[in-house]
């Protein structure tokens, strides 16, 4: 079993025969159990018709005890059971659910069923995956924070153009590292395929990465190949981040670029300097504040939030043809670049 990185898989069996396939198969028989109000309903139902039939049968022995015709004691026994059956019941809870699914709707949730409503009252947490649960798992970058200023991207469906200024030194470092960082690619034979439309291989995050550098940057997939992957350690739940090592398009510098991306607490803590306005300065705790002053105000707005650094390696100590070792890790992961 591969737990994380890459590896080559091999079909041994499709449709129902698969995992997913038989987990859909479980889950499909399984059956709707009865909500809470729908419990107390025929709860409230069975003590009602008891008590009917109680009532109803007591009228009728007493009335062919004491003499009255047969037919007589029937309706006697009729009448109880009829009087006993709470018509109103349907109507006042239909009424009710529907008051309360119409006030949820004015808070934007949808109520498709309305015995959940009662169920959602009785509810104190929800614990559920948002992405691809409550969300239909189609991302796209709508925020940036760089020079100290959180821009603000494209998000229409078209994506025609960029309302940020793209001319900050510290914009084209951020792009480099999103192109580079980043494993998703689009399908072949979409070139007339308008970006936002193109079917990509790869994970909902790095999918709107990877549309959003193409806008913005151009061909990234051209890009990609000037500067050629030396190494990579994929994104993994333990470690929290992305790192890829490559070679630098001028053949004339020897350098390598290290790029990372992930959780920005993460990416933070591993930062030693900070780039504001294409310089270099030192991640004191005032540009920390003012980075988790942007974090909480992203986050508030239901936004996942990426962190991104890069590290121009010393040519001296990796020199071109370096063997980096992504278990051992013999390069540098900390003093980076926010």
């Amino acid at each position: 079993m591969c737990l994380e990185g890459t590896a080559t898989g091999i079909i041994v069996n499709t449709g129902d025969r698969t995992i997913i396939g038989r987990i859909a198969s479980l889950a499909s028989g399984v059956e709707n159990e009865k909500t809470p109000i729908a419990i107390e309903i025929e709860h409230f139902v069975d003590i009602i018709a008891g008590l009917a039939i109680f009532f109803g049968g007591t009228f009728f022995v007493v009335a062919m005890v004491i003499g009255y015709p047969f037919l007589k004691a029937m309706v006697f026994f009729m009448a109880i059971v009829v009087a006993y059956v709470p018509e109103g019941l349907l109507a006042t809870v239909t009424v009710c659910l529907s008051l309360t699914a119409k006030r949820l709707a004015r808070k934007n949730c949808v109520v498709k069923n309305l015995e959940a409503v009662e169920t959602l009252g009785s509810t104190s947490v929800i614990c559920s995956d948002k992405t691809g649960t409550l969300t239909q798992n189609r991302m796209t970058v709508s925020h940036l924070w760089f020079d100290n200023q959180i821009h603000t991207a494209d998000t229409t469906e078209d994506q025609s153009g960029q309302s940020f200024d793209q001319s900050s030194e510290t914009w084209r470092a951020l792009c480099k590292i999103v192109s580079l960082c980043n494993r998703a690619f689009f399908k072949s034979g979409q070139d007339n395929v308008p970006v936002p439309k193109r079917i990509v291989i790869g994970d909902a995050s790095e999918t709107a990465l990877l549309k959003f550098s193409e806008i913005t940057l151009g061909n990234v997939m051209e890009y990609r190949e000037r500067y050629k992957k030396a190494c990579e350690i994929p994104f993994n739940s333990t470690n929290k981040f992305q790192l890829s090592i490559h070679e630098l398009e001028d053949p004339r510098d020897p350098r390598y670029l290290l790029v990372m991306k992930g959780a920005p607490e993460r990416i933070l803590e591993r930062c030693a300097t900070i780039m504001i306005k294409g310089q270099e300065l030192p991640l004191d705790e005032q540009w920390k504040e003012a980075f988790q002053t942007a974090y909480m105000d992203l986050g508030g707005l239901g936004e996942r939030v990426l962190g991104f650094c890069h590290l121009y390696l010393d040519p001296m100590q990796f020199p071109r043809g370096f063997s980096f070792d992504t278990e051992e890790m013999n390069f540098p992961t900390s003093g980076l670049c926010f």
